[in-house]
């Protein structure tokens, strides 16, 4: 019996051979992370912002600066710690003598791509400077508002491990991020892989020799194929009842909102078009789950006490809906 085959309605050519090169492009350098790496352009697909957290020295931030060289716009990289204030990020405003007026000064978030290293170790006061930033794309300074350039993007990195020094972000900040992507380390062989790079060329992560891949204006027409990609009544149904199962559930303290519901649509929508569908299917939505719903539910204490971890929650909360037909 031969398999049916499905003409897209949406010509996504283009964004398919996009993706492509762009995995080429972060490939030079990165070696192996490919979910990171697919994650990280969904996000892009879906204008959503990133936390990356992992171990230090596994290419968290080595990554999220490819991603930036590969587009052609701006690029800013803010290193938080536990000094930094909301005006060394956002700007201030500071007073022109010759014309006796006050001038905003911008900081360094008014860029395109914005990279925070190490995110978690800025106190509550500069983590509440992001949420109007993350969340409307603007600051408002003096009652004055400012809007950011599109596309705005931020990523983010946090260790996991080390404690001394950091503050836990607050939950309203976590919701802002489309994807929590967990990093782990490289397998045997990959590792292997990265010595003999290294070995055979030390300027291996020279980053002035990636190619600019992407232009604003290509992010814009390629968000709105995606914008267009199908999912049917059913299949929004199943999200719902996912995200739904998170705030009954005995295992969770905290259960996901309806910002995690669009989130997964969004990235579903995406996911299905970097992989040349212009429809989604619900191994989308297993897909994206995940990196959807870790950073946005809290585990109970007894769980906690338990070992239970995040992922094996949503693991049975995924696996309990039923899948549509």
């Amino acid at each position: 019996m031969k398999e049916a085959i499905f003409e897209n309605r949406i010509d996504l050519t283009d964004l398919k051979k996009t993706v492509e090169k762009l995995k080429e492009e972060i490939g030079k350098i990165i070696v192996g992370q490919e979910k990171m790496v697919e994650l990280l352009l969904v996000a892009i697909l879906s204008d959503g912002h990133v936390l990356l957290e992992g171990v230090p020295g596994i290419a968290k931030t080595l990554t999220a600066k490819l991603i930036a060289k590969t587009i052609d716009t701006g690029y800013s990289r803010v290193q938080f710690t536990p000094d930094l204030m909301p005006s060394d990020i956002l700007g201030t405003s500071i007073f022109n003598v010759k014309i006796s007026e006050f001038e905003f000064h911008k900081g360094p978030v008014f860029s395109n791509i914005i990279l925070i290293d190490e995110i978690n170790r800025a106190p509550a006061k500069t983590q509440s400077a992001l949420f109007e930033l993350m969340e409307e794309r603007q600051v408002t300074i003096d009652g004055e508002k400012h809007k950011m350039d599109t596309p705005f993007l931020v990523l983010a990195t946090q260790n996991p491990i080390e404690q001394e020094g950091t503050y836990k972000l607050p939950e309203a900040q976590l919701d802002r991020f489309l994807f929590k992507i967990t990093i782990d380390y490289p397998n045997l062989e990959q590792e292997f892989d990265i010595l003999n790079r290294h070995h055979k060329n030390r300027n291996i992560n020279n980053l002035e020799d990636v190619t600019k891949i992407l232009t604003p204006v290509q992010i814009e027409e390629l968000r709105e194929k995606v914008a267009k990609v199908h999912i049917e009544p059913n299949l929004l149904r199943y999200i719902a009842e996912i995200v739904h199962k998170t705030r009954n559930n005995n295992s969770l303290f905290l259960g996901a909102s309806p910002r995690a519901s669009l989130a997964i649509m969004s990235g579903s929508k995406s996911y299905a078009a970097i992989n040349g569908r212009d429809f989604v299917k619900p191994e989308d939505i297993k897909e994206m789950a995940y990196p959807v719903l870790n950073h946005r539910i809290i585990l109970s204490p007894e769980k906690e006490m338990e070992g239970v971890t995040t992922k094996k929650v949503i693991e049975q909360i995924v696996e309990s809906v039923e899948v549509p037909r």
